[in-house]
């Protein structure tokens, strides 16, 4: 039988999603726990791969598990055998051919961040401290470049082995509350690192570094120099992925 589950984690517990050799990994929690739950060994894929840092709200993983716990409660069987930073929200019978990452159609990501003078205890491993307020309209006007289908070479990391950047961006929106600011992103899929950049190049416009126009040009010139720098990975949340039947 193949599963589909909905997992949530703090990215601070481990380095990534993927198994690394003698480090801790959202994959290998979840495999040792159902393993652990069941008797039985799986290998997990997931939606992406998050880097190490990076949180989840709700990734999705797909596995193959031959069982007699009832569907509905696998999580309740599982997550009694994950460390605190990783839990299983839902879990569905799916497709036979089911596969979490070749048949994601849209992702979502979350960044946050907050303004103070302060670094704040609470939020470190959380979200992203700013001693500044940006402008946010200014990033808004920016952020309508980047919605669209478009050549995103220059929101990649370097050195990307990547051979096609065209990705499409659906919606891209920035709210403002109070001292903290909630940027959400939506596309078909994003180059290695790309939310990141497209984040800190969206400050670069909230802070006068240049105008919201030249977010269109760095495009353009798909030149990785132009484009700001890649933000840290404690602000950055996968929130949600959305398949052909959803």
């Amino acid at each position: 039988m193949r599963y589909k589950i909905v997992v949530e984690y703090n990215g601070k517990d481990f380095f990534g999603w993927q198994r690394q050799a003698g480090l801790p990994s959202v994959q290998e929690a979840l495999e040792n726990a159902v393993e652990k739950a069941t008797g039985k060994a799986v290998v997990m894929t997931a939606s992406g791969r998050t880097d190490a840092g990076v949180h989840a709200l709700g990734q999705v993983v797909s596995f193959d598990l031959e069982t007699s716990i009832p569907t509905e409660k696998i999580p309740y069987a599982v997550n009694v055998f994950l460390p605190n930073g990783v839990r299983i929200l839902a879990c569905e019978e799916a497709d036979s051919d089911f596969n979490a990452r070749f048949d994601a159609k849209r992702k979502t990501y979350l960044y946050k961040m907050y303004v103070s003078p302060h670094l704040s205890p609470l939020k470190a491993n959380s979200a992203v401290w700013l001693t500044k307020m940006p402008d946010v309209e200014l990033m808004r006007k920016a952020a309508g470049y980047v919605v669209g289908t478009h050549d995103f070479a220059a929101f990649a990391a370097t050195g990307s082995t990547v051979k096609d950047f065209v990705r499409t961006v659906y919606d891209l929106t920035i709210k403002r509350e109070a001292n903290d600011i909630l940027l959400e992103i939506t596309g078909n899929g994003f180059l290695y690192n790309m939310v990141r950049i497209v984040v800190g190049t969206l400050l670069d416009v909230g802070y006068g570094k240049y105008p919201p126009e030249f977010v269109s040009e760095i495009i353009q010139k798909r030149d990785r120099t132009l484009a700001g720098k890649t933000m840290p990975p404690e602000g950055l949340y996968l929130k949600s992925v959305v398949y052909g039947g959803d």
